[in-house]
């Protein structure tokens, strides 16, 4: 009887917590030498971190570009769009032909999810996503992908001009 109850209790709080999203971001230690305020992304780790100075910064889950569609070095934020459309690049349309020319924002189709923050040079964007199960992974043609309530967080955080680098 102790075991039904045990067994009962058990997939009751399973059950409370099956529908709450993740707590993906989280507070870290961190001390790289660059300004606070920079957004600092980890290819290698899948991660994103946003600088806050006193050796701290927020840490986020993120995909990144497969290993022969990376990019590295800095960039700015140059643009914030929310539920912004998607145009697929030559590239992304060379590879899927059969993508419309444009997916329109809000559209569960929609690969850019509810923000991005689009930087300096035109190809790159950090974005949320319609496929969460792809953070975490080397998934993207280049840009970084994250989860749908961490892209919101970190577009209140950041603005325009906001220093980007991309590191291994």
């Amino acid at each position: 009887m102790r075991k039904r109850i045990v067994a009962a209790a058990l997939w009751a709080a399973m059950m409370a917590c099956a529908g709450k999203p993740a707590q993906a971001r989280e507070m870290v230690p961190f001390g790289a030498g660059v300004q606070p305020g920079t957004i600092v992304v980890k290819t290698g780790e899948r991660r994103l971190y946003l600088v806050l100075g006193d050796g701290r910064a927020l840490r986020y889950p993120v995909a990144v570009g497969q290993p022969d569609k990376q990019w590295f070095g800095w960039s700015a934020v140059d643009g914030k769009y929310v539920n912004p459309a998607w145009s697929p690049p030559d590239v992304v349309k060379r590879d899927n032909p059969r993508l419309p020319d444009l997916i329109p924002g809000g559209s569960p189709r929609n690969p850019m999810g509810v923000r991005a923050l689009t930087l300096t040079g035109g190809e790159y964007a950090i974005h949320g996503t319609n496929n969460p199960k792809s953070i975490g992974r080397f998934a993207s043609y280049g840009c970084i992908r994250m989860f749908n309530e961490d892209i919101v967080d970190l577009f209140e955080r950041v603005g325009v001009g906001t220093p980007v680098v991309v590191i291994r």
